[in-house]
């Protein structure tokens, strides 16, 4: 099992920066699939940030190009670098993990990942 515990969120301008942190304790993250999600109010959570086991990342049309997710195996932690952010960015944001490599398409699933981080909140104003 592993634990998850997002950080670095918060408010900010639109064309504002923000980066969130993921910490994960319990067992190391290396091999595992990790990601993203965010949840909009009155909105379906939508996967927006993945990085496989073999290194591989894929990202939603909503932020290609403007966020960047990495992993630090060393600290055991995964980062989302969020850029030019806009108000249609705010949102809850989860951090996401499995413990085994998913394909493509899976990814994007939230019932893929069996752990969860708590979330933490970025509020984007125009």
């Amino acid at each position: 099992q592993v634990q998850l515990v997002e950080s670095g969120g918060g408010s900010v301008q639109a064309g504002g920066s923000l980066r969130l942190s993921c910490g994960a304790f319990g067992n190391t993250i290396s091999g595992y699939c990790m990601g993203w999600f965010r949840q909009a109010p009155g909105k379906e959570r939508e996967a927006i940030a993945t990085i496989n086991s073999d290194g591989s990342t894929g990202y939603a049309d909503s932020v290609q190009g403007r966020f960047t997710t990495s992993q630090d195996n060393a600290k055991n932690t995964l980062y989302l670098q969020m850029n030019s952010l806009k108000p249609e960015d705010t949102a809850m944001y989860y951090c996401v993990a499995a413990a085994r490599s998913l394909s493509w398409w899976a990814r994007r699933l939230p019932t893929q990942y069996p752990y969860w981080g708590q979330g933490t909140q970025v509020t984007v104003s125009s």
